[in-house]
């Protein structure tokens, strides 16, 4: 369903983001009128960095909880809002800070080398040697210590195809993505012979079923690039819905096919969609939610962020 715009809501916003001294970044799984509106469109790694380099006394996040941290993190003394405060992730839930902090108590002989998929909060990030995301996690597993053994957090089905990869052996915590873990062999199948001429591209939050059954296994900026480059004309699309629209925009000409879960043919976040131009706008002018951090966490998220920005330069 396409969301009705206000007429000039997107003016107004466009006037709170000049008067605020404000960049808009927003994730590739955000709403089209979003990413419209955004100045940076981009998944994890990307919006990192963007935040990293930004010089704007506001930063606006259309995305999810532990993204704002993530800016936050890299700009402590800017103001960072997040329209609707609600917009977590299964993810970041699937892996509380007390209970990692607690395993690695527990096992500390084994001296882990922690890698945490940026799909965290800031504290399990503070207890993290580096962040990974779904673009760079190979190369990150691959610079890590060979003399320590890795525990990966939270994702186990991106930690099981970062495995495949590298060859590297790794322990994984037992979370989950829970929409991708929707898409299940069947319904690939099923679109497959509706679509016999199209190609497969798969995140690596999904199930090793449905890895198994695409042509490319990428993350969604990747998934861009596979798709500008690639000979063929349509494309199966197996991850959140809102990559179609950045798909359709940035590579003209070619078909995009909404990968189908085990339930329906969408494959929505139900976080990511909390975001709506109107709660932007209303963040842009009342600052609020905001992110905020103790100075600690901060500084100790900090180390492994900056970590992984260099590993990927």
């Amino acid at each position: 369903m396409v969301a009705t715009v206000t007429p000039g809501l997107v003016d107004e916003i466009l006037r709170l983001k000049k008067e605020r001294r404000a960049v808009i970044l927003a994730h590739n799984y955000q709403s089209r009128e979003l990413q419209e509106i955004a100045d940076f469109v981009g998944d994890s790694l990307g919006l990192a960095y963007q935040a990293q380099k930004t010089d704007a006394e506001v930063i606006a996040f259309c995305g999810v909880h532990f993204m704002a941290e993530t800016a936050k993190i890299l700009n402590p003394t800017r103001t960072v809002v997040l329209p609707d405060a609600n917009a977590g992730c299964s993810l970041e839930q699937s892996c509380p800070a007390d209970q990692l902090e607690s395993y690695l108590k527990l096992h500390a002989a084994r001296n882990f080398y922690v890698v945490a998929y940026i799909n965290c909060s800031a504290r399990v990030k503070a207890l993290a040697d580096c962040i990974c995301t779904s673009g760079n996690a190979p190369a990150v597993v691959r610079a890590a210590p060979a003399d320590r053994p890795i525990l990966f957090v939270p994702d186990q089905n991106l930690g099981a195809w970062v495995m495949e990869q590298t060859g590297r052996p790794m322990e994984l915590w037992k979370g989950s993505c829970y929409v991708h873990v929707e898409f299940t062999r069947d319904s690939i199948e099923a679109i497959r012979r509706e679509y016999p001429d199209a190609a497969v591209v798969a995140h690596p939050e999904c199930t090793y079923a449905v890895r198994l059954l695409a042509d490319e296994v990428c993350s969604t900026e990747k998934m861009v690039h596979y798709c500008r480059q690639s000979p063929a004309k349509a494309f199966i699309i197996v991850t959140e819905s809102g990559m179609l629209h950045r798909l359709r925009r940035e590579v003209p000409g070619k078909e995009f096919i909404a990968g189908p879960t085990g339930h329906c043919a969408c494959a929505d976040c139900r976080y990511m969609k909390l975001n709506t131009l109107q709660k932007l706008h209303d963040a842009l002018r009342d600052l609020t939610p905001q992110v905020q951090l103790p100075e600690d966490i901060i500084e100790r998220a900090k180390r492994p962020i900056l970590r992984m920005l260099e590993i990927s330069r």
